[in-house]
């Protein structure tokens, strides 16, 4: 049995980011994972790392089970929409807050660092409102797609990390949404082998 992971980064939950972590879930649940779910935008914290990494902000409990989950996890999937080209705030305030040293990795004094979320793999969905692929990668570089996974999840040690691109999202009609949510239920059987 897979132990998976799956965290919503957008902040509404009638979005179809929302659709598409239900269908996720539904279908990893019946290939028989074992899973769990953060919305991040239902969580109740503070997302501004106010004192940066001088002094450590006392973790909300809704902080604390969440990276207890993600510790439990085997895999992760991240789910987010792109908004001016990188996550949601809430979404980063969430990793500002959570993705703290000696939680998801730890420094020395030589300026390298290690992750600490070692065999976990990883799985990211991005949806774009009006977004083409062709866009994002040619013009600007993938870059909300290299700061989660380059900036955040590799250098926190997740490995084997496969990602998705859905939208633009206002080309699409309700058969290509149902045909996102078919992948993205194949995707859910294939993290649970």
């Amino acid at each position: 049995m897979k132990k998976i992971v799956v965290i919503n980064g957008h902040p509404n939950k009638e979005s179809f980011n929302t659709v598409i972590a239900d269908s996720y879930i539904n279908s990893a649940t019946n290939a028989g994972s074992e899973v769990r779910y953060i919305a991040i935008g239902e969580l109740d914290f503070n997302p501004n790392l106010q004192f940066g990494y001088q002094q450590r902000m006392e973790l909300e409990p809704d902080l604390v089970k969440a990276l207890e989950d993600i510790q439990w996890s085997e895999h992760q999937v991240w789910i987010h929409p792109i908004w001016w080209l990188g996550m949601p705030a809430i979404m980063k305030g969430f990793f500002d807050r959570a993705f703290l040293p000696g939680i998801a990795f730890k420094s020395n004094k030589k300026g390298t660092s290690e992750g600490l979320l070692n065999s976990k793999s990883g799985r990211i969905i991005t949806t774009a409102g009006d977004l083409s692929i062709a866009v994002y990668e040619e013009e600007y570089r993938s870059s909300g797609l290299i700061q989660l996974q380059k900036g955040i999840l590799e250098y926190c040690g997740v490995s084997s990390i496969t990602n998705h691109f859905i939208g633009p999202l206002y080309e699409l009609s309700e058969n290509d949404r149902k045909g996102w949510l078919d992948k993205t239920k194949d995707w859910a059987v294939l993290d649970s082998l």
